[in-house]
Order: C-alpha cells, then sequence, then structure tokens
C-alpha cells in the first residue's frame, strides 16, 4: 500500500461536477492499495499517518500531529500509485489492486483513520474521475510505502 500525503491548508474533490469532499488544515491522501495488500498494511500506515508531527509548534518547528491541532483528513484512491514504466512509456498496472481487493481495503483505511484519530475523514469516490484542489502547506509532501517502512 501507498500514500502520498499532502500537508494541506485546504483541499477538495469533485466528481461529475459534485463536491464529494473538503477539507481545511490537515491531509490529503492519495492511496494507492496494490496485490499483495491485506489489512495489516492498513493497520501500519494508519499508525504512522495518525502518530507523523509535521505540522508547526509555537516555536515553527514540526513537532505537532494531526491529533494535535484538530485536522482533517481528505482520502483519494489513485490506483496509478502503482504504475510500472518498465517497458515502453505507457504505463502498466498490474501490481494495482482490482476493486474487488481494493474497495474493502480502502473502506478499512478510511474507518481505521476515523476510530484511531476521532478526526473528520472526507473522500472522494473509488474509481471515479475525479477533480482535486488543494492549498499545499509548506509545501509538505511525504511517499509511505508499506513495503518499505521507513
Amino acid at each position: 500500500m501507498r500514500v502520498i500525503i499532502q500537508r494541506v491548508s485546504e483541499a477538495s474533490v469533485v466528481s461529475d461536477g459534485v463536491l464529494t469532499g473538503h477539507i481545511g488544515k490537515g491531509f490529503l491522501i492519495l492511496l494507492g492499495i496494490e496485490t499483495r495488500d491485506d489489512r495489516k498494511d492498513v493497520e501500519w500506515l494508519v499508525k504512522k499517518i495518525t502518530g507523523m508531527r509535521i505540522f508547526q509548534d509555537e516555536n515553527d518547528k514540526m513537532n505537532l500531529s494531526i491529533q494535535d491541532i484538530k485536522g482533517a483528513f481528505l482520502v483519494v484512491s489513485q490506483f496509478t500509485l502503482f504504475a510500472s514504466m518498465k517497458k515502453g512509456n505507457r504505463p502498466s498496472f498490474i501490481y494495482a489492486a482490482r476493486p474487488e481487493q481494493a474497495v474493502p481495503l480502502y473502506e478499512y483505511f478510511i474507518e481505521s483513520l476515523r476510530t484511531s484519530s476521532g478526526l473528520p475523514v472526507d473522500t472522494g469516490i473509488f474509481g471515479a474521475d475525479m477533480k482535486i484542489s488543494l492549498v499545499n502547506d509548506g509545501p509538505v509532501t511525504i511517499i509511505l510505502d508499506s513495503r518499505n517502512p521507513e
């Protein structure tokens, strides 16, 4: 499972002209699910994400978590995080999980974030064409991969 986390002052997602999610200060999370992923990957990521201290404290140091600032999450599924460019110029998505596997893990990820953090979690629509708007705060962008825990 792979996530791109962007610290934002605001973010929103629109699908078919309909606003499906909007947050103020918090994390925009782009979530990619791989064929090898399971609930353990979700649990590791949720623990990391909710504990990350990447918001400024009173001394302008990255020392506060999203829970400390009472932020929010916007989670958007993005299978293209598992694009392979080994051959040619057209990406292959053979490592991205199919919807029958990915949807339950996507839903478990969202529910785990809500339960673990107690914070609001807005979402896009799984598998839909979406337009994402954000104001990246910093900018701060962090990539986590449950297969390469660093």
